[in-house]
């Protein structure tokens, strides 16, 4: 199986080409703020802390974001959004990351916070829990 024909880390259950690797490419822009959040997690899962970086708002993000070698994303699960839609202009999307860090299992819970920025969605922060 070719590498973009992969189940995209995300967990939309489509090819990664056809759901967050479109959008990491630059291909489309997310639609949503749930797709944004999606994407940023499968950003991480497959490396690509460019996008991390493009999609972070500039008033919030680091001046440089850099990979963690020992931890591996598993798994994603939403647990609430609020706005976030097409016609918003501000969104939430609570979600929790699965990880493996050097064998150990854990996880990231964070309810985070994007709003539109020249059209687009870009993460501003969050709150993890």
């Amino acid at each position: 199986m070719e590498p973009l024909q992969r189940d995209c880390p995300c967990g939309s259950g489509r090819t990664y080409d056809a759901c967050c690797g479109r959008l990491h490419r630059g291909a489309a822009d997310a639609e949503t703020a749930e797709e944004l959040m999606r994407s940023r997690y499968a950003a991480y899962a497959v490396g690509d802390t460019s996008y991390v970086f493009r999609s972070w708002h500039p008033r919030t993000r680091p001046d440089e974001i850099e990979p963690d070698p020992a931890l591996t994303w598993t798994g994603l699960s939403i647990v609430d959004t609020v706005d976030g839609g097409p016609d918003d202009e501000t969104g939430e999307v609570e979600f929790v990351a699965s990880y493996l860090r050097a064998g150990v299992a854990g996880e990231r819970r964070e309810r985070s916070r994007f709003v539109r920025r020249a059209s687009a969605w870009v993460y501003v922060d969050g709150d993890v829990g």
